[in-house]
């Protein structure tokens, strides 16, 4: 996804209703619970843990329901074993695209991911029938910065591995799990970061024609809005969002 549609994408998140918000919190609940089990409930000692948790404060989670996640899943509270699973198809235009989810009932999961690709005009495929197009690293935005030409100066210092700018956003990518000590470096020196994560990136992006574009936009839709989706990837260039 370009820089620009990311930051947009966080926007409309951040700026949905309170249910949607609702779903947002227990996405990343359940990725709390996941990596708590694999790796304990100490963010000190599980660094991964501690980037969840910063993730959720991204999103606006608050204290109390990160909290309860952690304990629920260190067995201080009862709650659900979540498994993780990967799906691979493709979309309209022959784009590329990965759904990644957590789930409780794997075949409820892949039904669901499966109804929303036919609907849509896409087709589920095997694993790894597109993931080689991709590449996991990390990617850190910035909004608001007053000098481009520093920050890119300040990302490339701080071991960036490229820089891109959009009208109203700087999207920085680094090296796998590389994300968050790009986040401390340029936070430190005063730059609105407004997420840092580790992303699966395509080595390049597609265009779809004007018949294409919404097909393919309501097929993402409808995978995101699944309770079982954590993540969804594509290589679609995508228009500005208004």
């Amino acid at each position: 996804m370009s820089g620009h549609s990311k930051w947009h994408n966080i926007q409309a998140k951040k700026g949905k209703t309170d249910a949607a918000r609702g779903k947002i919190f227990t996405k990343i609940g359940r990725e709390l619970a996941v990596c708590v089990k694999a790796g304990g409930p100490d963010p000190n000692v599980n660094s991964k843990l501690k980037d969840i948790i910063q993730k959720a404060k991204d999103n606006n989670m608050p204290n109390d329901n990160i909290e309860r996640s952690i304990k629920k899943a260190s067995g201080e509270l009862s709650g659900v074993n979540y498994e993780a699973q990967t799906y691979e198809g493709y979309g309209v235009g022959g784009s590329a695209v990965i759904v990644e989810c957590l789930t409780d009932n794997k075949n409820r999961t892949a039904g669901d991911v499966r109804h929303a690709f036919d609907k849509h005009g896409g087709a589920l495929g095997s694993l790894g029938c597109v993931s080689y197009l991709f590449n996991r690293k990390g990617v850190v935005l910035v909004v608001d910065a007053k000098d481009i030409e520093s920050l890119m100066l300040d990302a490339i210092e701080a071991g960036a591995v490229d820089v891109s700018e959009d009208e109203d956003s700087v999207e920085i990518i680094t090296e796998p799990n590389k994300h968050n000590e790009m986040r401390d470096a340029l936070s430190a020196k005063g730059y609105n970061v407004v997420s840092a994560d580790t992303e699966l990136v395509p080595d390049m992006y597609v265009d779809l024609n004007n018949e294409q574009l919404p097909k393919f936009q309501r097929m993402i839709d409808a995978l995101e809005d699944l309770d079982d989706v954590q993540e969804v990837y594509h290589n679609v260039n995508l228009p500005d969002e208004e």
